[in-house]
């Protein structure tokens, strides 16, 4: 079953989620809204903003009131893929030219900073105090989650305990704040909407550490960038830190600068690929996934509950 079909009851919402997502944007500069515009129709999963409806229902749903939540974490989100792009001197995100490629980083820095800055303006709508605490917590936790990957590029002697916690603030976090301010929006119980963040944390990790295998083991078409580009940039994933517990592998690795020539590049995915590494870190990806699943058991049954299922076994097992 594709993706989008696990939630096909919520289409229509989304749809008035869509159309909100672009007036949102909508900048009195043709620049910034040009350049808006483009991040946002380069697609995208919409994976907050589904899990941010899938809360809601269950609590008092009410698509004008949660439209807020689901749009102003989907922002977030992409004002974090702008801020990335410049960063990493990404050229192509989902197989089309970066803002920062398409006009300069100063463009990229200034686009990111006005979709996030809609965002908070967007959750203003949303009156619970608690909300708002969640959602400044989560950015600050993204924050340091991308510097801390910035200081750790190139650093090959970091260990597990580095690499999940940035995936935690990088991912994860955001993810199971997207459940929690759907389920607060809705006016849920806290002992619910505490649940929701867990399961969000859990499903966030797998979906991560899932990225960083395709990273390895899809094609260019298929990821929207050259596949092993991670790694090129410095970026320590788990395959890799599986893949050095081989000193042999660990010194091919340590080699490892981003002016590598693509062929010595194949080379060492391929040899990290044959290294039981990939097989190692979906193992991992499961024992999340599982958790994820048994704190979905604790919440009360309803067609949101079997679509979170449904999206969590999909994002942990996706092979696209």
């Amino acid at each position: 079953m594709k993706l989008k079909m696990m939630y096909s009851f919520l289409n229509s919402d989304l749809n008035i989620v869509e159309k909100e997502l672009e007036e949102t944007i909508q900048a009195k500069s043709p620049l910034l809204r040009q350049a808006s515009l483009h991040l946002l129709q380069a697609g995208g999963k919409r994976i907050r903003p589904v899990f941010v409806l899938l809360a809601g229902k269950f609590g008092n749903y009410d698509i004008n009131i949660i439209k807020n939540v689901a749009v102003a974490l989907e922002l977030l989100h992409s004002a974090t893929l702008v801020h990335d792009d410049v960063i990493d001197d990404a050229q192509i995100r989902r197989g089309k030219p970066t803002i920062k490629a398409k006009w300069d980083n100063r463009i990229a820095m200034y686009t990111g900073d006005y979709i996030l800055a809609r965002s908070l303006e967007l959750m203003t709508k949303i009156e619970n105090p608690l909300a708002h605490k969640i959602l400044s917590h989560t950015i600050v936790e993204v924050c340091i989650g991308e510097i801390e990957q910035i200081k750790d590029k190139y650093r090959f002697n970091q260990n597990l305990r580095d690499y999940f916690r940035r995936i935690k603030r990088k991912t994860a976090l955001l993810i199971a704040a997207s459940c929690q301010l759907g389920a607060i929006a809705a006016g849920v119980d806290e002992e619910i909407h505490k649940k929701l963040f867990r399961f969000g944390y859990f499903v966030g990790m797998s979906f991560q550490i899932t990225d960083d295998v395709l990273d390895f083991t899809g094609t260019e078409k298929e990821l929207g960038k050259p596949a092993g580009g991670d790694l090129l940039q410095g970026n320590i994933t788990l395959p890799v830190l599986f893949a050095m517990k081989d000193e042999n592998i660990r010194k091919k690795i340590e080699r490892v600068h981003e002016n590598m020539g693509q062929e010595e590049l194949k080379e060492l995915l391929s040899i990290i690929k044959n290294s039981g590494a990939i097989e190692r870190s979906l193992a991992v990806s499961d024992r999340y996934l599982e958790k994820a699943l048994a704190i979905l058991k604790e919440l009360p049954d309803n067609r949101a509950k079997k679509a979170l299922r449904d999206i969590a076994k999909f994002i942990g097992k996706r092979k696209f």
